[in-house]
């Protein structure tokens, strides 16, 4: 187990620790970072609002770090490793900025979190900042606590009362995800608020440190595989070099290897690393870590990712499984623009959705990979209860009960390349509508499968991506030629080009298959070939009319006037159905 699990092992006589991470997140002035302040015991460089744009608007801007150590909890064993005494948890305090704008660096954030903190300002409950933590939570992370804060500003005699419905209200919003049941603590950080003496002592803060020790857990971490971690301080030491300060995300990182940044093409070589200061000589994922490497300007890289040399990917689009997020309002639309969270970037990209061909509806995922052998379905939207595509399909159903499929996939294309690891998470949102709407502005999240590095990928690799879409065109006989072919209307423009319809097969509502012979005439009108000849009761049905015109014509009864009327109410249709790929550069039509 000791492989797999987050410790420091700073030096011989120090004790080893687990590391948590444990992300602080709520709406916007409910109390995060006086909260942080709180609880923990070391501050890191990063941390409590150092930014003096911060400091002076009293709000975090950037994701603060700062850490609490206690003695292990009995539960997670006598401490990992064989250090001395019974071990330390750490708990890495990750301070995330709840201010609306802000909601990439959280995104950002969520990449490294094991255990969350929801702040609620208990006097004002649920906000929309923290509903989207909320969403950010469930997809990046396992396990929640919820803190109720400024409990002080609830008078004493009603206190307990107004924390309990409160409580009860969060176990309510909780109950359909995958954090119902979780605990609820009620604190005030800071008692008095902002100008408050430091002198004062905060509320409850030492029961919360009971809860947050007991949902501790050994998240499982891996050493193997390349090294990447995300940055989010960059500064330089006169005389040192530069010390980039982060996250381990994946793989490990010892004293002497060569690390690459790619926002600037170059390769630096680890001279000394620090955890909370104190010297280490290795870490791994899940460890929060500075790096020392020789000099570069660290204006240059104030956050990012930085990892073994080559094994990131630039890429310009690419296809991704996804799922809607339940709380956004609104159709997931084909051709819309949505800001897209990718590793630690977010750029604008374009997307398009499509299902698995309706046969496949019911198939299991299929998780990390995409078989582009298959074919799919081009769809103008998600598919979702209610959603428009959905209702066509239930019409022309070729499914059943017009189900929903099991997966869903999406063409993203980027306005500008983005650097990020193979099966990164990748969250869709709308970051333009207004912040004060009381909205989820959290899109789609999912997982990017297959990147394209290629600029020229649209002629390079779409070409491989067998995403059709289904064409019905119809149109009407207009009489019969013989017993084998008859003339069609209505079905091309006038000015179609019929040459590249030839040898499609067609089907007459009346039953008969046919297939396309060419045009006729100079109106749009085409000859069709019924190879099986026409059915007896089709041929009377459609040349009736005509013998009608010509008796009425010799001033003949009114009768057989109304039954030619009936006849031309029902003319009998011609059904064309083929399917085009989207990306097939010839436009072939084809039909099974």
């Amino acid at each position: 187990m000791a492989g797999s699990v987050a410790v420091a092992a700073p030096g011989p006589s120090a004790p080893r620790r687990l590391n948590v991470n444990v992300g602080v997140l709520g709406h916007i002035d409910s109390g995060k970072t006086a909260l942080a302040r709180a609880l923990s015991t070391t501050g890191s460089t990063a941390a409590f609002d150092r930014a003096p744009q911060s400091r002076a608007r009293g709000i975090t801007l950037d994701l603060g770090f700062s850490c609490l150590r206690t003695p292990l909890p009995p539960h997670l064993g006598p401490g990992p490793g064989p250090g001395p005494g019974p071990g330390e948890l750490q708990l890495t305090l990750v301070d995330c900025p709840g201010h609306a704008s802000l909601i990439r660096t959280i995104i950002g954030g969520a990449q490294i979190i094991d255990l969350m903190m929801l702040i609620i300002d208990v006097t004002k409950g649920m906000q929309t900042q923290s509903a989207e933590c909320l969403v950010i939570g469930q997809i990046a992370c396992q396990k929640m606590v919820v803190v109720l804060n400024k409990i002080d500003l609830l008078p004493v005699g009603k206190r307990q009362a107004a924390i309990e419905k409160m409580t009860k209200k969060m176990h309510k919003t909780l109950e359909n995800t995958k954090f119902q049941g979780c605990p609820i603590a009620a604190v005030a950080a800071k008692p008095g608020g902002p100008e408050a003496p430091e002198t004062v002592n905060p509320l409850g803060v030492s029961e919360l440190i009971e809860v947050l020790k007991s949902q501790a857990y050994l998240p499982t971490r891996d050493p193997t595989g390349p090294f990447l971690m995300a940055i989010d301080h960059c500064f330089s030491i006169k005389g040192q070099g530069t010390v980039m300060t982060g996250t381990v995300l994946s793989g490990s990182v010892s004293l002497g290897d060569n690390v690459e940044i790619p926002a600037l093409k170059v390769t630096k070589k680890v001279k000394s690393m620090q955890m909370f200061h104190t010297p280490v000589t290795y870490a791994m994922q899940g460890d929060r870590v500075g790096i020392c490497v020789t000099q570069f300007d660290p204006k240059l890289l104030e956050r990012g990712l930085i990892c073994t040399p080559e094994s990131l990917q630039t890429i310009h689009a690419a296809v991704i499984s996804l799922k809607k997020i339940q709380y956004f309002r609104g159709a997931l639309q084909t051709k819309a623009k949505f800001h897209i969270t990718v590793g630690h970037e977010t750029v604008m990209g374009r997307v398009m959705f499509f299902s698995p061909a309706p046969a496949d509806f019911s198939k299991e995922p299929l998780e990390n990979a995409f078989d582009f052998e298959k074919e799919y379905l081009y769809q103008e939207e998600y598919l979702s209860k209610g959603s428009k595509s959905s209702e066509e399909n239930k019409e022309n159903d070729q499914t059943g009960e017009g189900q929903l499929p099991r997966q869903q996939w999406a063409l993203l294309e980027f306005e500008k390349p983005v650097t990020c690891p193979k099966f990164c998470v990748v969250i869709g949102s709308k970051l333009d509508t207004d912040i004060h709407a009381n909205t989820c502005r959290l899109a789609f999240h999912g997982v990017l499968l297959q990147g394209m590095e290629d600029k020229n990928y649209v002629e390079t690799f779409l070409p491989k991506l067998k995403v059709y879409k289904l064409k019905h065109k119809e149109g009407q006989v207009e009489r019969v030629l013989d017993d084998y072919s008859v003339i069609g209307r209505s079905l091309f423009k006038k000015e179609t080009n019929i040459q590249i319809f030839v040898g499609l097969k067609v089907k007459l509502s009346t039953g008969e298959d046919g297939v396309i012979e060419g045009g006729f005439g100079q109106s749009g009108k085409f000859k069709i070939r019924i190879p099986n000849g026409l059915k007896p009761d089709t041929k009377v049905f459609l040349t009736v009319p005509s013998k009608k015109k010509s008796k009425a014509g010799k001033g003949d009864t009114a009768k057989e006037d109304e039954s030619s009327k009936v006849d031309s109410a029902q003319p009998v249709t011609i059904n064309l159905l083929f399917k085009r790929y989207v990306f097939d550069t010839q436009k072939k039509m084809i039909q099974s």
